[in-house]
């Protein structure tokens, strides 16, 4: 218990900081954007090639893990898509952006830690892992999503939009130029593995600070049950979905399990809301649920914790 509310409380308080500093005038809405480009353009694709660069190749492919990890994605951000649209009548580009945030976790400030807390120092790999998925599987899924969405007036150009997006995309083209690294088995220079520590750790706070200056002036309930909707799809059936894969689909070692079901239950992550911000679409679901779902889940993690015997294969 008392590691998770040591991992939450920061979160929270970085939040919390950024709406301060914008309910009392030090910085204006603008800065929220502002810091969010910077996240958006700068830190996260350093932060992402850094993390990629430096796993080996045979702790990324470990196939069953992988696919477990991936099938638990595939199937919560599906049913948030499918429900998005049917019952919040959402466009498809919204409607991709409410996937991504049903499945987008804090996995590096929050999960990786946790994880090392929980299980030990043999849970780095595939903590590690579990962060690498989702920031080329559902950054990728949901950009083509959105373009897809925004392409809608020019069906004939589709593929061409999506494609160039993808290829010009900061966040996807920083993750894969951080694996094909890892496969060159060449190391960072110093200088470099430096720089990148140093700017790629300004992502993650700078990130939060943005949520809270966005959220200044928005009614936390407004849009609740859409929001609630996307909370239970990140806190309960992302977890549900990727146990389910592990222990019945893909039989993942018992140690690989636990880890992989507790960083598919940590909160919604930042970069949830970098991504929304960019596209000035559901910029009010995706920080209110960052919120809502980081506060939540001091609650469901405990629960998680106490019940894993009945869960590891």
């Amino acid at each position: 218990m008392d590691s998770i509310i040591n991992a939450v409380l920061p979160v929270f308080a970085i939040i919390l900081c950024g709406y301060l500093a914008g309910r009392f005038g030090v910085l204006g809405a603008e800065s929220s954007e502002a810091l969010n480009r910077f996240v958006y353009w700068i830190a996260l694709p350093v932060l992402l090639f850094h993390s990629m660069a430096r796993v080996e190749p045979q702790e990324i492919l470990n196939w069953p893990f992988i696919g477990a990890f991936t099938g638990g994605l595939a199937i919560t951000m599906a049913l948030t898509i499918v429900v998005s649209m049917i019952v919040f009548r959402r466009r498809l580009a919204e409607a991709g952006l409410a996937g991504m945030t049903s499945v987008l976790g804090n996995t590096s400030y929050m999960g990786i830690p946790l994880a090392i807390a929980a299980f030990g120092e043999d849970a780095r790999v595939p903590a590690v892992v579990a962060v690498i998925i989702p920031a080329i599987v559902v950054v990728a899924a949901a950009i083509a999503l959105i373009e897809i969405g925004l392409s809608e007036g020019r069906k004939a150009r589709i593929v061409s939009d999506v494609a160039a997006a993808l290829a010009r995309n900061p966040l996807v083209v920083s993750a894969l130029a951080g694996i094909a690294w890892s496969f060159s088995g060449l190391t960072l220079p110093i200088p470099v593995d430096r720089f990148c520590g140093i700017l790629g750790a300004a992502a993650g706070p700078s990130a939060l600070f943005a949520i809270g200056l966005f959220l200044v002036g928005i009614p936390i309930a407004r849009g609740a049950p859409e929001v609630g909707v996307i909370t239970a799809m990140k806190l309960i059936v992302h977890p549900l979905a990727t146990w389910f894969f592990a222990a019945h689909v893909f039989d993942v070692p018992p140690q690989w399990t636990e880890v992989g079901v507790m960083m598919a239950a940590v909160p919604i992550g930042a970069a949830a809301f970098v991504v929304a911000q960019n596209y000035r679409l559901f910029e009010d679901r995706s920080s209110t649920a960052i919120l809502v779902s980081t506060v939540v889940s001091v609650l469901t993690l405990s629960i998680l914790f106490t019940l894993g015997e009945l869960w590891v294969p």
